[in-house]
């Protein structure tokens, strides 16, 4: 039968080798595939919920890859590694470690210098993460709830509504947010945090 997967846009479709990675093999569809996403996902928040995490934790690749393993590491057995293939978005898979460095240090240089306001400060890192794209798949969702740890841990701050508080349907809602990632892209940062606690 096999996975059988269609992608709604700003998805990055999976290569043949990223599919086997797949540990429950009775998953047929997107829609199956989504549910068991998301049960993992929903205990990686509870997890975030229950911890309270420093700085140096927070703003380390140890971090970013534990964030992701928690996320799906009941469905994919590549949850928590580096992508080693070419997307269409993101940097070479081969300077993804590089880039995420930069992304850290940048990120610790503005909490420390209070180079942006908090909020500014968390969403320029999702942004940025998830431009790099770190991971075969779940890039955006990680992203979220890495700016989502950094806002409530690092500034004790509300988590962001994602746009959730609109009560918009599903699509029209990732089409905004696909709208305010391609302004953040072109540096207008503006819609992407406006987005993120509507």
């Amino acid at each position: 039968m096999g996975l059988n997967l269609e992608y709604q846009q700003g998805q990055t479709p999976l290569g043949e080798e990223e599919k086997n990675g797949l540990m429950i093999k009775s998953i047929a569809s997107m829609r199956e595939l989504d549910e068991f996403e998301q049960f993992n996902i929903e205990k990686a928040i509870e997890w975030t919920i229950r911890s309270k995490f420093k700085v140096e934790t927070i703003l380390s690749e140890k971090f970013v890859k534990q964030v992701h393993e928690k996320m799906f590491g009941g469905v994919w057995k590549w949850a928590g590694d580096f992508r080693k293939s070419e997307k269409k978005i993101g940097v070479s898979w081969i300077n993804i470690e590089m880039e995420l460095r930069y992304l850290l240090d940048d990120t610790k240089y503005w909490i420390e210098n209070k180079t942006y306001c908090p909020d500014e400060i968390a969403i320029r890192f999702k942004h940025r993460i998830v431009k790099i794209h770190c991971f075969p798949n779940g890039n955006g969702r990680h992203s979220r709830i890495m700016a989502d740890i950094i806002i409530e841990s690092i500034f004790e701050k509300e988590v962001f509504s994602w746009g959730f508080k609109n009560r918009l349907d599903a699509d029209e809602n990732r089409r905004n947010y696909i709208i305010a990632l391609r302004e953040a892209d072109n540096h207008d940062i503006s819609q992407l945090l406006d987005f993120a606690r509507k």
